[in-house]
């Protein structure tokens, strides 16, 4: 019997593959396409994206890094700047769907998962024990099961949880393809009063063509996609014709806002685009699936590893269900400011003064870029992502993020707190103690596996035995 079986080999599917590697347990994932796709519908990770990844080391491997002041856009206008929350001086980074997969599938491998492509779950049955897997005619046991399989999960619905929300109500294209007058087609975002279209251009080669068509959703969401369709409709948005040809990746898509009710059904439990789907405003959908995985993965293996306290697996849910709640509610305002309606000319000028303001930039920014993250943890000032720290130890200088790679939790002890050390030593085969000096206004962190400060010295009344007990079982 497995313990962790993970269904999709996608980006999220294998990150969590990684972060469960990390921490011993050794998953085997279910892809059901043979080889890669290579195929890249998301292109952009964000600052706490980011951030996650170099805890992991692997922020260098994921694609180009950008830093300080970075030209972003809501809703088609380009009036944000995401260095104003650039915590860790990254701001956002440009890395292929498809190489980011490649990159957390050698990790993956490289710590003992097992990775099974050709192989399409059909179905499930739950015992109280274990999850049995339907997998090409053949049964797969697993303690625990995952479903990263995309919008279109078969084991979310195999597993009967609901999935809720908007319909959808554009209709979205989007293919690459060689365009045959490439400067007669206006380069980035264009709104009309007919549609959208947005053109990655590259004159001597293929150009990435994306179209946004609010008049009706798609009448049937699963037909192919011809070369003439796109053609139509971007001819449609524009009012003049596009030549093009050599289409390749076509594809459409709507803009529907859905997510799964719980994402844990008891051993069944959700992750990425099985969780939450929604328009690609701003490219938060694979962000939001990442943390997922780096969300889940410690508590998932510690709940294999028999370390778990009582229902910290259900923190998973509980903290990620309403950050992807949130996502869907900014795209879905997103869309609506980005109706091609001449009516909603004066909104969309309103807002653009609006996100001048420092204030409102921020706001936004965070928001996109996932840096205004916080859980509930239970702990005033606590909740946030810890920012890196450069640390005098007694082995030498480190910084926090070097000291995260190894994916276990930390308490830091930044004042020579004696008592606080000694009250953690019932942990020490779960938590390791740093003793250090650094820039900073509490005495003592402790922090999460996922860099997430669970405990500060500067919430009085609140014991560290309550937390590590909370996050890391009994003593």
């Amino acid at each position: 019997m497995e313990d962790v079986a993970i269904v999709g080999g996608g980006p999220v599917g294998m990150l969590l593959a990684a972060e469960l590697g990390l921490q011993g347990v050794r998953p085997l994932v279910l892809e059901r396409l043979p080889v890669p796709s290579g195929e890249s519908k998301a292109g952009t990770l964000h600052a706490r994206t980011a951030q996650s990844l170099d805890r992991r080391g692997l922020l260098d491997a994921v694609g180009r890094v950008s830093t300080g002041s970075v030209r972003f856009h809501f809703s088609g206008m380009f009036g944000l700047d995401l260095g104003a929350v650039a915590e860790d001086g990254v701001s956002i980074v440009g890395s292929p769907q498809a190489w980011a997969e490649r990159v957390f599938a050698r990790r993956a491998t490289a710590l003992g998962a097992r990775i099974e492509r050709g192989q399409e779950v059909t179905g499930l049955v739950r015992h109280d024990d274990h999850v049995v897997l339907s997998v090409g005619g053949q049964e797969v046991a697993a303690r625990y099961v995952v479903g990263a399989d995309g919008a279109r999960s078969a084991v979310r619905r195999a597993a009967g949880i609901p999935f809720t929300g908007t319909a959808a109500r554009v209709a979205a294209l989007m293919g690459d393809v060689r365009l045959l007058d490439p400067y007669g087609v206006p380069p980035g975002y264009t709104r009309t009063p007919r549609g959208w279209i947005i053109v990655w251009l590259n004159p001597a080669g293929h150009s990435r063509v994306t179209t946004y068509d609010f008049r009706a959703p798609h009448a049937d969401r699963q037909a192919p996609v011809t070369l003439g369709e796109l053609r139509e409709a971007a001819e449609h948005v524009l009012g003049r014709p596009v030549p093009m040809a050599d289409p390749g990746s076509l594809s459409r898509y709507g803009d529907a806002a859905l997510q799964a009710t719980t994402y844990r059904e008891g051993r069944v439990l959700l992750a990425g685009d099985a969780a939450h789907v929604h328009f690609p405003w701003g490219g938060q959908g694979l962000n939001t699936g990442l943390e997922d995985a780096f969300n889940l993965g410690w508590k998932l293996a510690a709940q294999i590893r028999g370390q778990a306290p009582a229902g910290l697996l259900d923190t998973y849910h509980a903290e990620r269900h309403p950050v992807a709640a949130r996502v869907l509610w900014n795209v879905r305002a997103q869309t609506a400011l980005a109706d091609p309606d001449p009516s909603v000319d004066p909104l969309r000028e309103l807002f653009a003064e609006l996100m001048a303001v420092d204030g409102v930039n921020e706001h936004l920014s965070g928001m996109i870029s996932g840096t205004h993250t916080v859980y509930d943890v239970g702990v005033p000032g606590a909740g946030r992502m810890a920012a890196d720290l450069t640390l005098k130890t007694a082995a030498g200088p480190a910084t926090l993020v070097e000291l995260l790679r190894a994916g276990r939790p930390l308490l830091l002890d930044l004042a020579g707190r004696d008592d606080l050390v000694a009250e953690s030593a019932g942990w020490s085969d779960r938590v390791d103690v740093v003793r250090a000096a650094a820039d900073h206004p509490a005495e003592a962190l402790l922090i999460r596996p996922d860099g997430y400060v669970a405990w500060t010295s500067e919430a009085a009344g609140h014991p560290l035995r309550d937390a590590l007990e909370r996050w890391f079982g009994p003593a």
